[in-house]
């Protein structure tokens, strides 16, 4: 996958750019962060449980990371 698409994901959620992220959800080719950019984004507009916002950050920020780790470990193979 597009390393740049982690490290704008990571970027547009740490300034709370969620315009951008949305943009981002909708064009990437990841399928898995664009369903975790779509989790967060729906648990912070329709704030129902702090705990649910919290819990699809941490989420998305895990995938970003992981999928990150996979990207170095591909480039570099």
């Amino acid at each position: 996958m597009n390393q740049l698409d982690y490290d704008k994901a990571l970027h547009f959620m740490i300034w709370g750019q969620w315009d951008d992220l949305l943009v981002l959800m909708v064009r990437t080719r990841d399928n898995f962060l664009s369903k975790k950019i779509e989790a967060f984004l729906h648990a912070s507009y329709y704030p129902g449980y702090e705990s649910s916002v919290l819990e699809s950050h941490d989420e998305l920020l895990q995938y970003i990371d992981h999928a990150q780790a996979a990207t170095e470990q591909d480039v570099f193979i």
